[in-house]
């Protein structure tokens, strides 16, 4: 099995490490990822500046360090380093969750969603850490990937990838994997107005965000409750349902 690994937290991340090193135990792995990090910039693309790659060796596996984003890597690497194409995608591990609506910012999904666009199986990985300075326990992310790899990377649908948050617990504290739905997760005070030495003011975006882990069905839920969430995300994003009211409201216009 041809495995290409990238991410969002640079190419010299640890949680990129630890996927790499389990990655290598199933297939031929080469790691294609940013040079710095590139947190929530989602599935920007590099299209006014020049791509520039740097071969390396990433601990034993064919490396290269790309100077985009994730969905840059994952493009550049279907170039340079499986031009022949490969069978699967990863993306992660990711140092905080990409939970609910998280995944429109995440640039470890946009290179997920990336691969998922090329036609090959996809994948993203990401440690629900939530308070900075807490154990990451990209082991406990690492081994559960070791453990259920057949099964994930078995998975193929069209226009679907999978969407993974594991609690940063230990592993003997795992509860367990739900395969769920998109919860909510969105933020508080998202933008707060400050003033620099000089007295001008700047704005900082972030905010605090706030779960809402009240229905069981979601990611959100699973990993508050300390299960392994698996969320398959289509890139269909059509509201079948709205669009079959518009229609008939249309109808009755004319």
């Amino acid at each position: 099995m041809r495995i290409l690994l990238t991410n969002d937290d640079g190419i010299h991340a640890p949680g990129l490490l630890a996927l790499a090193q389990v990655a290598r135990e199933f297939g031929d792995v080469r790691v294609v990822a940013p040079d710095r990090e590139r947190s929530a910039c989602a599935h920007a693309m590099t299209l006014r500046d020049p791509l520039r790659i740097h071969e390396l060796d990433y601990h034993g596996l064919p490396g290269f360090q790309v100077n985009g984003f994730p969905v840059d890597c994952v493009n550049v690497a279907l170039t340079v380093a499986y031009p022949d194409g490969c069978d699967l995608v990863i993306s992660g591990i990711n140092n905080g969750p990409n939970l609910g609506y998280d995944i429109t910012y995440s640039g470890t999904v946009g290179g997920a969603m990336e691969g998922c666009i090329n036609g090959i199986p996809s994948i993203a990985v990401s440690m629900a850490t939530f308070v900075d300075g807490a154990p990451d326990h990209f082991e406990t992310g690492a081994r559960w990937l070791s453990e259920n790899f057949h099964i994930l990377s078995s998975f193929s649908k069209d226009r679907t990838f999978l969407n993974i948050n594991v609690p940063a617990i230990a592993f003997e504290e795992l509860q367990g994997s739900r395969i769920a739905g998109m919860g909510r997760r969105v933020y508080q005070d998202r933008v707060e107005e400050r003033s620099d030495p000089w007295g001008r003011r700047y704005f900082w975006q972030g905010g605090v965000a706030v779960m809402r882990s009240d229905d069981p069905e979601t990611d959100v839920y699973a990993v508050s409750h300390g299960f392994v969430s698996i969320t398959p995300v289509s890139l269909d994003w059509t509201d079948r349902q709205c669009a079959e009211e518009l229609k008939s409201k249309l109808r009755s216009l004319v």
